[in-house]
């Protein structure tokens, strides 16, 4: 990993900050093919891609039974550990969401919250797998009490999907798993197919083709967030144990070549150690040539006056920030930008991924500066209800005349006439 000594950090942000892979416009032919030809699209491009395709692509029951067979009791008790935690935070957002009325003159105003009638799970695996994701993603949606959630994710080459996803979603409550992934999952949920009904958003990580695709969709879909690749930034300073700033970031690092995986500290002494022992690390590691590969081209160590610390942060707002400083809940008080904020040398980005409660389905490419993790938040919508009296409605005419006819839209005035 390269050293740099920053003195301006926004330049340094611009030139350090990734930018939203590109997938091109075949993403843009495949949702017409499958808008075009359904069930008949989305199986080609199985076969296409996957080199696999296998009917019905909505799994059976026992399908589902199956893949439990295939677990160990310790996969199948993480699974269940991971939903509770995560159902215990998401509840305790839930919890908050509370309609309020306002009235004023006769004029009645409630807003309240209403779960989103269906969901598409974007669940990444092919090649690999991602049972956290499942929980992620579905443990959420029904807490919000959504009344349909559809998973989606990429089979094997024998046409199945990983035996460990399907119990993942399964436990959390999924409605319905479909063994289908990459764009042509996407256009299935966005658009519906004779075996996949369309769904009002789609949620869930994926790689730059899902991205895409999920951005073409939401012009008739609702989304979630464009997640990119990973991305860890760390604040540390001297009183930071160098191997686990090394470990943390090889951690993050392992996930794929594009991850952005760096450290911002105040200590010349500790950016020299976290380097050395990554480079003694990399040659006994698994996944050394993803883990060099990644840290090589996208990670850094900068250097800066500990006032420039959360301004560099702040700048490159990554999808996970740890800070692992003497003081750290000091310094998260400036922080405004991370998708995930961790405090503390005990509160890995690993960790979070997994178990702790918190969810892994974060913003990325800089996104964290609008929005936060993935949560309850997503699966409910407000409600605004209005209601007014004859009498209030005629108060406020005069006024309303002046604002529609400094529009031009006198009608508008004409339809509150007519009433008063």
């Amino acid at each position: 990993m390269k050293i740099y000594r920053v003195s301006n950090v926004q330049k340094f942000a611009a030139g350090m900050s990734p930018g939203r892979p590109k997938a091109g416009r075949a993403v843009r032919s495949i949702l017409d093919d499958v808008r075009r030809r359904g069930d008949d699209a989305v199986l080609y491009h199985e076969k296409r891609f996957n080199k696999a395709a296998k009917r019905p692509l909505r799994l059976s029951k026992s399908e589902i039974k199956r893949a439990y067979a295939r677990l160990s009791r310790p996969e199948i008790a993480a699974l269940r550990l991971a939903r509770s935690r995560l159902a215990r935070t998401e509840s305790a957002t839930m919890s908050l969401l509370k309609s309020k009325t306002t009235s004023s003159g006769g004029i009645r105003i409630t807003r309240k919250f209403a779960p989103v009638r269906s969901v598409g799970c974007y669940i990444p695996g092919g090649l690999a797998r991602y049972p956290s994701s499942a929980v992620m993603c579905v443990v959420p949606a029904k807490v919000a009490k959504v009344g349909r959630i559809a998973v989606v994710s990429p089979p094997g080459k024998d046409g199945d999907i990983d035996p460990m996803t399907i119990a993942a979603a399964d436990i959390c409550g999924a409605d319905e798993i479909y063994r289908t992934g990459g764009a042509q999952a996407v256009a299935a949920l966005s658009y519906g197919t004779r075996s996949i009904p369309r769904v009002d958003k789609i949620v869930g990580p994926g790689g730059p083709i899902v991205a895409e695709a999920k951005h073409l969709a939401s012009s008739t879909t609702g989304i979630d967030m464009l997640a990119g690749p990973t991305e860890l930034g760390i604040l540390a300073d001297s009183s930071a144990d160098p191997r686990h700033v090394a470990l943390d970031l090889v951690s993050q690092a392992e996930h794929s070549r594009d991850t952005s995986c760096y450290l911002i500290t105040d200590s010349q002494r500790l950016a020299r150690s976290v380097r050395g022992i990554i480079s003694e690390m990399l040659p006994d590691i698994k996944r050394s040539g993803i883990v060099r590969d990644s840290l090589k081209n996208n990670g850094f160590i900068a250097v800066c006056k500990r006032s420039d610390m959360v301004p560099l942060a702040n700048a490159l707002a990554p999808e996970h920030l740890q800070i692992m400083t003497k003081r750290p809940e000091s310094l998260s008080s400036g922080v405004v930008t991370p998708g995930m904020i961790l405090l503390g040398g005990n509160s890995p980005s690993s960790a979070s991924d997994y178990i702790l409660g918190s969810n892994h389905v974060l913003p990325t490419g800089g996104s964290g500066a609008s929005r936060g993790s993935l949560s309850v938040l997503d699966f409910v919508k407000m409600i605004t209800q209005v209601s007014s009296t004859k009498q209030a409605l005629s108060k406020a005419s005069g006024h309303l005349r002046v604002l529609a006819e400094a529009e031009g839209l006198y009608n508008h005035y004409e339809a509150v006439r007519g009433r008063i």
